[in-house]
């Protein structure tokens, strides 16, 4: 094991481990997506008892973030992804178990709150990565996180679909043991940055929100962002079965044309480097609020042309969604490099609370007003994330042209 206290100098095999690690504990939240019917079915759910599941995963991750990562700036980074991956092997074990929804509902919400490992990670990523390439590494990284959500949704559909829910919970359990065995492994002990204590360190991120406004807006406009994506897919399996007879393996499908989005993070973050991140980010923004748009000519097209489009706008969302919040995360971590890991948990906490805000208006729009719904909720989300860095853009510009 590697003690060293300067983990600048590490080799590309320990960002790629980062990049796994990141990847499979943020699958964990995931997961249940394209399950919910199977779990529907065994548990007799409602459509809104299944929308509640990844809606408390994701507001567990949002309290995750807020609560727990703020530590990674006042403790060993190593210790606390280590900790955090036994808690979550035992939780997502603990779920595969349940046989009724309170209880299934309670691990979903442990669940989301250990699977924040995922976000002591990428700061950690950032510490290691060499100067001038903070932008790459933290994208190679993000890469595998997202990669992780999208495929995530492609394995436990398949594997849902041929042997059991339950089944694909204990895999995922297993998975994140070896994880945790594999971070102790390859993981240096990383420089500690903060001796505040545990109430003065929520009390700064308050401060670091109202002292920046980059961050204020960067965490808004990556929080509708997600919003879009989570009401997107967590309607979309039972949207497939209703409207098409098909099953979770097909749900889960769709995560591979997401993924294609996902393997363009590197280069989001290199792009984050040279261009400058607000940039890219209303690029990105631009394009997650075209690719949701496209999705209202369905109505027009055959039923293969129909989802062929829904495969096409998931390539193109994920694209945008993914080079967003790369380029914010690269914009943040610069604004104070000694509180990383709290403006990481600011940025975070609102960005899954956009998720579990999605995952609920999502559940209840389709009840409500069917697919259109949920496309027409994606699709203006998308435009007010453009507009905020439309606006920010325009102000960055605005005080440069004053500057010179």
């Amino acid at each position: 094991m590697n003690t060293t206290t300067s983990p600048r100098a590490v080799s590309r095999w320990v960002i790629f481990m980062l990049a796994l690690g990141a990847g499979f504990s943020v699958a964990s939240i995931y997961y249940a997506q394209p399950l919910l019917p199977l779990m529907g079915s065994d548990l007799h759910l409602s459509i809104e008892g299944m929308g509640m599941v990844p809606t408390l995963t994701q507001a567990g991750y949002a309290f995750g973030i807020l609560f727990l990562l703020p530590l990674g700036d006042r403790h060993d980074r190593r210790t606390l992804i280590l900790i955090k991956s036994a808690a979550l092997a035992l939780f997502l074990l603990g779920c595969s178990l349940t046989g009724q929804l309170h209880s299934l509902l309670l691990a979903s919400l442990l669940i989301g709150m250990a699977a924040t490992m995922a976000q002591d990670i990428v700061p950690a990523a950032a510490i290691l990565a060499p100067e001038g390439q903070q932008g790459k590494t933290v994208g190679t990284v993000m890469t595998g996180l997202l990669l992780g959500i999208l495929l995530s949704r492609t394995v436990s559909g398949v594997v849902g679909e041929a042997f059991s829910w339950r089944l694909m919970y204990q895999l995922a359990a297993a998975s994140i043991a070896s994880v945790g065995v594999v971070m102790w492994a390859v993981l240096p002990r990383f420089a500690v940055h903060s001796t505040l204590s545990y109430p003065a360190l929520m009390h700064s991120m308050a401060h670091l929100w109202r002292r920046y406004p980059a961050l204020r807006r960067a965490a808004l406009a990556q929080g509708f962002l997600s919003i879009a994506f989570s009401a997107f897919w967590s309607t979309l399996a039972v949207m497939l079965l209703e409207r098409y007879h098909m099953g979770s393996a097909v749900a889960g499908g769709f995560g591979i044309a997401g993924a294609a989005g996902a393997l363009t993070a590197p280069l989001a973050g290199g792009l984050a480097d040279r261009l400058g991140a607000g940039k890219v980010t209303q690029l990105g923004a631009a394009l997650v609020t075209v690719s949701f748009a496209l999705m209202f000519a369905m109505p027009w097209l055959s039923v293969y042309g129909q989802l062929a489009l829904i495969a096409v706008s998931a390539v193109g969302f994920d694209l945008g969604l993914q080079s967003s919040l790369v380029a914010h995360q690269n914009l943040v971590y610069s604004l104070e490099p000694q509180a990383r890991g709290r403006l990481n948990a600011v940025l975070f906490t609102v960005v899954f609370i956009g998720m579990a805000l999605g995952s609920a208006a999502g559940s209840k729009i389709y009840t409500l007003a069917g697919w259109s719904g949920v496309v027409a909720l994606a699709t203006l989300c998308g435009g007010i994330a453009l507009a905020i860095r439309l606006i920010e853009n325009a102000r960055v510009a605005s005080a440069q042209a004053d500057v010179a």
